[in-house]
């Protein structure tokens, strides 16, 4: 099961726009609501001096509005120079979580393993409970993206987000290969965040009673650098559609 993405971004360029729109529309509504209802209660003594006192107001009006439309100009112009500059930031983080980007930091390492075969075991246990299944290796990715894992490898090879792998019997598929165990589970992040993600994991917990059960390899250490190469191959999404001629009800 490949694991799954958290939270949506605003791309930036629309959240900025959207910003600099609502506060021009609010500083216009402010001046033509001061321009149609005024802020002052005052009381010409003729018809004359009331038109005099409304153009001269309407005057100031339209020259502090066509100031704040030069002010939203030269602010968007900035923002056009700026977006550009914030560009390569950007595609970087992408690809980091794209798995195109390779990352080096401090992180954990998890290693499971399965049990010895010369080990007495109790009447109860079948082999099956004696190997590392696909649910437990799920269960240590799902808890690492959890704690905040900037970038994770599966036996040296980059996960994404479309990474998926399958064990069957004791070996394990991966991106084309086959790998036996041990199987190793490398994560960038911080250390701390990831080894509370995994003891809050509860598939991870039931993988602990068998470890203290029957003896299947589970260890944690703390890494201070941690190399997970970018994702060399192809990310490709695949949709499913209705065949022709079928009823789709809505």
């Amino acid at each position: 099961m490949a694991p799954q993405s958290h939270g949506t971004r605003t791309p930036l360029r629309a959240t900025l726009s959207a910003t600099f729109v609502l506060i021009l529309a609010g500083l216009l509504f402010t001046a033509n609501a001061r321009l149609s209802g005024g802020e002052e209660n005052r009381q010409p003594e003729n018809f004359a001096e009331l038109v005099r006192q409304e153009v001269d107001r309407g005057d100031d009006l339209l020259t502090e509005v066509e100031g704040l439309r030069s002010a939203v100009d030269t602010l968007s112009e900035g923002l056009a120079t700026e977006v550009p500059a914030l560009e390569p930031a950007l595609d970087v983080s992408s690809g980091i979580e794209a798995g195109m980007t390779a990352v080096t930091g401090a992180g954990l390492r998890v290693q499971l393993e399965d049990a010895p075969t010369n080990r007495p075991q109790p009447p109860e246990i079948v082999p099956d409970d004696l190997v590392v299944h696909q649910q437990d290796l799920e269960g240590v990715i799902n808890a690492l993206w959890a704690g905040g894992a900037e970038a994770m490898t599966l036996q040296g090879e980059r996960v994404t987000a479309l990474t998926a792998f399958r064990c069957v019997g004791n070996v394990l598929s991966l991106h084309g290969r086959v790998y036996s165990p041990p199987y190793v589970v490398e994560a960038v992040g911080d250390p701390q965040r990831l080894q509370a993600a995994l003891d809050a994991s509860e598939p991870l917990s039931i993988y602990r009673e068998y470890v203290a059960a029957v003896g299947l390899g589970y260890s944690v250490e703390t890494r201070d650098t941690i190399d997970a190469p970018a994702y060399t191959g192809v990310l490709t999404l695949e949709h499913a559609s209705v065949p022709a001629g079928t009823d789709v009800y809505r």
